[in-house]
């Protein structure tokens, strides 16, 4: 399959990238009805609407992007405790090891999950861009998406500290909007909902393949395995992409069914995970034998828009979007 990206870049107007690309009206999770069965395992409260989460497996904590904070959930019967941000947010990342970073406009805040410290980080010459999106690479270095489709890739790997200025070494805009960011080695992968379209950004900050995303991608991750995993919540399906080195160009493996507005996504080692937003519903499948292969299932608190796993405790985590809570499924997994 050709990518999209040759085709922007070759055709007979002198400037191709001029105009806006075109777009659709950009995909959404279902408004999701009252449960009708009791949610599988524990419920924690969470005040808020969560627009993110993302688990820390370096310190064993949950992290919750909500209006204004973070929450962060620990392990046992440790309270969770809220760090407020400084200003408004739109995206969660973490590094693994006890810090997050949440995009906003003119940067990102470094965020310390267990001392609850934070620290502005402004990008040079962005102060008036809303950033939507934001992922680490490998190497550490942060990738920030904006609200007016450019990809902003840091020259540096983000320090933690008082405020500072962050450089960009390069900036590529070739979308109506980011929307989603995730990241396998130094690769980007890039969501564009309004063009449904999964676009990679090698490590020079360059872009390389790009391919339609079914017909209404709403969300990305990158799976331990090496796979990028989007849901194409319009469609009705789990798109499964192989990328992202030399021998691995972006393409499209596996596109399954999966009914009732799927959205929220998480990878382990063993299954995926895919929220149903129209029936409060999250189903685990083993991608290994070349068809999505449905494990188990649970029903969910409502909203079931994000998604986490720890995988040393084969715990799955359901955030509500609509303020039902945090979900906590112990020994998700079962028996495999």
């Amino acid at each position: 399959m050709l990518a999209l990206l040759t085709g922007w870049m070759t055709g007979c107007s002198s400037n191709p990238l001029k105009a806006p690309p075109p777009t659709i009206e950009a995909a959404q999770p279902a408004v999701s009805p009252p449960v009708s069965q009791n949610p599988a395992g524990a419920i924690l409260p969470l005040a808020g609407h969560a627009a993110a989460a993302v688990f820390d497996g370096g310190t064993h904590q949950l992290a919750v992007l909500t209006p204004g904070s973070v929450t962060v959930f620990g392990a046992g019967q440790v309270p969770p405790h809220e760090i407020a941000l400084p200003g408004p947010a739109t995206a969660l990342t973490g590094d693994g090891n006890g810090t997050a970073y949440v995009a906003g406009r003119g940067g990102y805040v470094v965020v310390d999950l267990s001392a609850g410290r934070t620290a502005q980080m402004n990008v040079a010459d962005a102060q008036g861009t809303e950033f939507t999106a934001i992922a680490r690479r490998a190497d550490g270095k942060l990738v920030l998406g904006s609200a007016d489709g450019a990809v902003y890739t840091l020259d540096s790997p983000a320090p933690a500290g008082t405020a500072a200025i962050a450089v960009t070494a390069n900036r590529t805009k070739i979308f109506a909007r980011v929307d989603a960011l995730a990241t396998q080695g130094n690769t980007t992968l890039v969501l564009d909902r309004g063009q449904t379209s999964v676009t990679t950004i090698g490590p020079d900050g360059r872009a390389q393949q790009s391919l339609r995303a079914g017909e209404g991608a709403t969300t990305l991750i990158a799976d331990p395995l090496g796979r990028a995993l989007v849901a194409d919540t319009r469609g009705g399906q789990l798109l499964v992409y192989g990328c992202c080195s030399p021998r691995t160009p972006l393409i499209l493996r596996q596109a399954y069914p999966v009914p009732q507005a799927p959205y929220g996504l998480a990878g382990s080692r063993q299954l995926d995970w895919v929220s149903q937003t129209a029936s409060n519903m999250v189903i685990g499948y083993d991608l290994s034998t070349g068809i999505p292969v449905e494990k188990v299932r649970y029903p969910t608190v409502q909203q079931p828009n994000s998604l986490a796993f720890d995988q040393a405790t084969d715990t799955l985590y359901v955030v509500s979007g609509s303020g039902a809570g945090v979900q906590v499924i112990e020994h998700a997994l079962g028996a495999q």
